[in-house]
């Protein structure tokens, strides 16, 4: 796989190789001055092969013919292979659904069963009709397959036609967004596979907003933690998921890929482009076996072609769906920390309108244990305000501007969380928090638990101990707000401005296109370094390839062996350290490499998620070398960047032989307010 580098061709993204051969650039203009900027653009930015039209088929019906409160049961790989339309209401439990599921499963695998014996004559009705579904040629081992890829999907065409309602409020802010960052606004179908359009849609892998991004990944864009939380905001995610598509696009060099790395992370699809080439769009989504390339990732691609097709045409698959009208708002930001209901007061509205329109704040703000933060962007809709806001809100009583922040007292353990990601978030160390809290020698806690904060004093009684519970691997470090706190906070309201807010049961892409998915280790470590391009998997030959901030120490305790060993069966003399990049051979008798894999890429997304409390990227810096100059020093001086950063925005590049003229991308990065 090669670099590739974004252009802007009368205004579309073009991938151009990083090569001076000039006839790759008039090949791209003769391409596109020669393509009406309709369907053919569409097509060159991103094609359909003839295979994938089945997939694309399947999900243009789920999406706008198959009701929510009905499903099909289909084979898993050959999605023009659809068994049964099953009637699914809404009343029925999920253990029921579960039960009517897996009995017509059960069905369907005993005829496919009889059908891959080869016997073809004397079949039953349902056995011709079953065996009428596959292709004439279909061989008896592909029958004995489908017998175990029976899936049931629901049918998502009333969540597709709320979604398109919904849309029309964002729909310009997300096509001027796109635009801004060289995306094609043909993106703003996405939303439409990753949450219809839902600001409250939440994945059971902790993913949020209309973009659904997970806390890992949105934090490189967005501020995410128990006062703000940008992932809620269609206005602030649309920026940021526009900056991590741009990103995609830069590392993957084609718009398929990109897209698909936005559900399945760029590391497994830049493995994926190396196995099977940059543009072997089916043979990737058709036979890559990544270990968590799963039917989510596998569909994302043609569930978004599908999506895209009825967002451009919306009025032949669902006449009369009309979408709301934007609303027009003022919006501020604050020179000071405020509390919400004197915010609310000045400006006029309820503490419950004020929110709707301000999904970001959380719960902490309208309960009163945090203020409205200085510099936060308030939007309020301009048709509410009595006056111009800036007179507004010189009108707030000077006893209720504060300087500085509530300081936080408690933390309630959310699934993930552990002592020391607890303890970099909140400015101390794990030995305070033990003291405080009285916890045992082996510090353990468990999701829910409520942790005592120094800002909050040390705890009145002795507390005990708290039992030998592991903590659930899941998100990182947050800080929830507590039963009480949601109680107590303001409902969203329902209406024009915020319709329909209630989360979806399944309203990731995970929800969408999976299938009852069970949260693994794997899968949530994967979704935290969704935009990490660095390969952390072992190689079939035990080798791995030297990423920044490792060490043969590093190593050695994963593996659980002695860092000697390693260096033994690597040659390596004694103090020699590891360079980034270089390919060492490791020791699996202790540890298996599913272990060491799952150890190691915690590690990494521990300490990115330690940098991106403190920093956000704002945008990025192409950096054309010169004579003299050093990517070390321009990393560490000019650009305030970290090693392991600059890496992923340069993936292909030797840092360490960077020719002059060659270009680097240097990252911008913000301080994140407190």
């Amino acid at each position: 796989m090669r670099l590739r580098k974004s252009a802007s061709i009368y205004g579309l993204p073009f991938p151009l190789e990083a090569a001076s051969d000039m006839r790759h650039l008039w090949t791209a203009l003769a391409l596109v001055l020669f393509l009406p900027m309709g369907a053919g653009a569409t097509t060159l930015l991103f094609p359909k092969p003839a295979e994938l039209e089945p997939d694309v088929a399947f999900w243009r019906s789920v999406f706008s013919e198959y009701r929510d409160d009905e499903g099909v049961l289909h084979d898993s790989v050959n999605l023009a292979v659809v068994y049964e339309r099953m009637a699914m209401p809404s009343s029925v439990s999920r253990r029921e659904r579960n039960k009517r599921v897996e009995k017509r499963r059960e069905h369907y695998k005993q005829v496919l069963a009889a059908l891959s014996t080869g016997n073809r004559n004397n079949l039953s009705a349902e056995e011709q009709r079953v065996l009428a579904l596959w292709p004439e040629d279909v061989s008896n081992e592909t029958l004995k397959q489908a017998a175990g890829q029976i899936r049931f999907q629901q049918g998502l065409s009333d969540r597709f036609a709320e979604g398109l309602r919904r849309a029309g409020l964002w729909r310009q802010h997300v096509h001027d967004e796109l635009t801004k960052y060289d995306v094609p606004v043909q993106l703003a179908a996405l939303p439409h596979v990753e949450s219809s359009y839902n600001p409250a849609a939440q994945s059971h892998v902790g993913a949020s907003g209309i973009w659904q991004f997970t806390r890992s990944t949105g934090r490189r864009y967005m501020r995410i933690d128990h006062v703000v939380d940008e992932r809620n905001d269609p206005f602030l995610a649309t920026t940021a998921a526009a900056k991590l598509l741009s990103y995609n696009y830069s590392i993957a060099g084609n718009w398929p890929m990109a897209i698909t790395a936005y559900n399945h992370g760029l590391a497994g699809v830049r493995r994926a482009m190396q196995q099977f080439g940059d543009e072997a769009y089916a043979d990737i989504l058709r036979n890559y076996k990544g270990r968590t390339f799963g039917f989510a990732s596998r569909n994302f691609y043609v569930a978004f072609l599908a999506a895209m097709e009825i967002d451009q045409d919306a009025d032949r698959y669902f006449p009369g769906v009309r979408p709301e009208q934007p609303v027009v708002y003022e919006v501020f930001r604050l020179d000071e920390y405020v509390p919400a209901d004197a915010l609310a007061s000045v400006l006029g509205l309820s503490e419950r309108e004020l929110a709707s329109h301000n999904p970001a704040m959380q719960a902490t703000i309208w309960q009163g244990s945090k203020y409205v933060p200085r510099d936060f962007e308030v939007r309020v809709p301009r048709e509410r305000l009595g006056a111009p806001a800036i007179e507004l809100l010189a009108s707030i009583d000077s006893g209720q501007r504060f300087d500085a922040q509530l300081p936080d007292l408690y933390h309630r353990v959310a699934s993930g969380d552990t002592l020391s990601e607890i303890a970099d978030a909140y400015g101390t160390t794990v030995s305070t928090l033990v003291a405080l809290n009285s916890l045992n020698s082996r510090h353990r806690i468990r999701a829910g638990q409520q942790l005592r904060l120094p800002a909050a004093g040390p705890a009145p009684v002795q507390v005990a101990a708290l039992p030998e519970e592991e903590p659930a691997l899941a998100e990182p470090a947050v800080n929830e707000p507590s039963p009480e706190m949601l109680a107590n906070a303001p409902a969203i309201p329902e209406g024009p401005v915020a319709p329909d807010m209630q989360p979806l049961a399944e309203g990731s892409a995970e929800g969408i296109l999976g299938e009852e998915a069970e949260e693994t280790l794997i899968e949530t470590l994967q979704s935290a370094l969704l935009a990490d391009p660095s390969d952390y998997s072992v190689a079939s030959d035990q080798t791995i390839e030297v990423q920044p901030l490792e060490t043969l120490g590093h190593y050695a305790d994963w593996l659980g062996i002695r860092t000697q060993r390693l260096r033994d069966i690597n040659g390596l003399a004694f103090r020699t350290p590891v360079e980034v990049g270089q390919r060492i051979k490791l020791d699996f008798s202790s540890v298996g490499a599913d272990s060491f894999e799952e150890l190691r890429s915690a590690y990494h997304r521990q300490q990115q998620d330690a940098f991106f409390r403190g920093h956000r990227i704002t945008g990025v810096q192409d950096h054309v070398m010169e004579n003299g100059e050093s990517v070390w020093v321009l990393a560490l001086r000019r650009y305030d960047v970290p090693i392991w950063l600059l890496r992923q925005y340069n993936p292909e590049l030797d840092l360490g032989r960077v020719a002059i003229g060659v270009t680097v991308r240097f990252p911008l990065l913000a301080t994140e307010a407190g």
